[in-house]
């Protein structure tokens, strides 16, 4: 099981991916007309070879719409996990009690989306690729896209809930590992590449997506673009798209 992608849901797309791609150094690879069932257009921005996608609402009605006045704003919103074998996730999640809201199985790609009421924090989607190295929700071209000369991938997604250690046994039994205490006092669960962390919800916006993880190539170019576009920043972290980016050194193994 391995993290590919986050997805961040904002109110103005756009004014999101212009920040994304100025201070992490990156680029949009892919804008998949297939969102619209959902209400949506996007665009996805690979790191590497992990992925952010932002979404943004083009309905009153579709569910991000909602999302957005119940979390107060952009913030984080889907989580989307590589797997090998779709059919025995299937089979699993039925096992859990766990509701698939969407599901798709193309010749490239296969998919499920989770009910988020009952995972918690985030939609979660399961997807397996015919070709394990592709990455079909990033259109065919996204590697020549790749830019990693500020950030190199992402190592990690953070979920705040007010029961942290709940959601982490949900999200556990989901991921079928542990979630254990690191050395550093954070609640995370290690998956074959990349880590879902739990923390206290303390901002009063409730359960949901509160930060991603990225290594970092080129702190000083990341810091001196976001200080030009007067995005609020700390030593280790900064603010983009109602989640915190949270600046890792090195790439660390699951």
């Amino acid at each position: 099981m391995k993290l590919r992608q986050v997805a961040l849901v904002a109110r103005d797309l756009e004014a999101v991916v212009a920040d994304l791609t100025a201070v992490l150094g990156i680029e949009v690879a892919y804008r998949d007309p297939g969102v619209a069932v959902f209400g949506l257009h996007n665009a996805v921005l690979p790191i590497g070879d992990t992925f952010l996608e932002v979404v943004s609402p083009t309905r009153a009605d579709a569910s991000a719409s909602r999302f957005l006045e119940r979390r107060g704003g952009d913030g984080g919103y889907m989580a989307i996990f590589q797997c090998d074998d779709l059919d025995a996730e299937r089979r699993r999640v039925a096992d859990l009690g766990l509701r698939v809201v969407w599901s798709i199985d193309l010749p490239e790609a296969r998919t499920i989306h989770l009910h988020p009421r009952d995972v918690g924090g985030a939609i979660v989607s399961l997807d397996s690729m015919t070709d394990p190295n592709a990455w079909h929700w990033a259109g065919p071209e996204w590697r020549s896209h790749v830019r990693t000369s500020v950030v190199a991938r992402i190592t990690g997604v953070t979920l705040q809930a007010s029961d942290r250690q709940a959601l982490a046994r949900r999200w556990a039994a989901l991921l079928q590992r542990p979630a254990v205490t690191s050395a550093t006092g954070a609640l995370e669960i290690c998956l074959d590449a990349g880590r879902v962390r739990f923390e206290n919800a303390a901002d009063g916006r409730g359960d949901g997506i509160s930060a991603v993880s990225v290594a970092v190539a080129d702190r000083e170019r990341l810091m001196r673009s976001a200080r030009a576009r007067g995005i609020p920043m700390a030593e280790e972290r900064l603010s983009i798209g109602g989640v915190r980016f949270e600046l890792e050194d090195t790439v660390r193994d699951a």
